[in-house]
């Protein structure tokens, strides 16, 4: 299990470590980390993220060592307040990403977008340009659907080691972007922030669900009806695994504080 630093708080949510946290300190350390240009890594967690890293100790350490792990899903989140920490609030990729675009709009903080289709790219950039016009961006590219060379894999970094950028938003789906930035810590000198489907929603490529659904934890079921062919055997598994193993630990935890 990963060594927690002294000052921050965790709570176990299937044996993945997230951070309880709130939106103001969660922008204001990715600002601090990104003023002085450390490398870091932040992992957006979901139901879908948690229950991989409960099958998968690989990715269970990535979670686990990441500097950063915010409750995306709105059961994660309940997880955490059930767990003892009340008022802990979803922390969600999308919302995330544009909190951020606009901390670093004011204070003139260059940011970098890594992932996704160079369509979607195109999309997101005249997304960005016009709701945040002042905001720097260092620079936006689409990696090849394959592993990189050894020389893409140094040019990338390079690329972005060059182009000043304090945060780099990683945008290549769970588990790959969470693996990457792993890799790259200590490579890549900015703050790396993996939000997932964030890219699509604000390219408008993907609708993503009303804030009614959204506020209620329902927004998985809005992407399982917009990609019931790709998503379907997903939910049904994840979901599931989450329910009976989530009962178990709370279970567990009740009967510990009886004792």
């Amino acid at each position: 299990m990963a060594k927690v630093p002294a000052g921050r708080v965790t709570g176990d949510v299937l044996g993945a470590l997230i951070d309880v946290t709130t939106w103001p300190s969660v922008i204001a350390t990715i600002g601090t980390w990104a003023d002085q240009r450390l490398s870091r890594y932040v992992c957006i967690c979901n139901v879908h993220s948690v229950v991989t890293a409960s099958r998968d100790r690989v990715f269970q350490e990535v979670i686990n060592n990441a500097d950063m792990a915010t409750p995306d899903g709105a059961p994660v989140a309940w997880m955490l307040r059930r767990l003892g920490h009340a008022g802990q609030e979803r922390i969600n990729g999308p919302d995330l990403m544009w909190r951020y675009l606009q901390h670093a709009e004011q204070r003139g903080e260059a940011v970098y977008f890594y992932g996704s289709t160079e369509r979607t790219l195109a999309l997101l950039r005249a997304a960005i340009e016009r709701r945040f016009p002042r905001l720097r961006i260092a620079g936006i590219y689409s990696p090849p659907f394959r592993e990189a060379t050894t020389a893409e894999d140094e040019a990338e970094v390079q690329a972005i080691n060059e182009s000043g950028a304090g945060v780099v938003f990683v945008g290549l789906g769970c588990p790959k972007q969470e693996l990457w930035m792993a890799a790259h810590r200590g490579r890549i000198e900015a703050v790396m922030v993996g939000v997932g489907a964030a890219f699509d929603y604000h390219a408008g490529t993907v609708k993503r669900a009303p804030l009614w659904m959204q506020r209620n934890g329902l927004e998985w079921l809005h992407r399982l009806a917009s990609e019931p062919g790709r998503l379907w055997k997903r939910y049904l598994s994840t979901n599931s695994v989450f329910i009976l193993r989530a009962a178990w630990q709370l279970l567990v935890a009740r009967q510990k504080t009886r004792q």
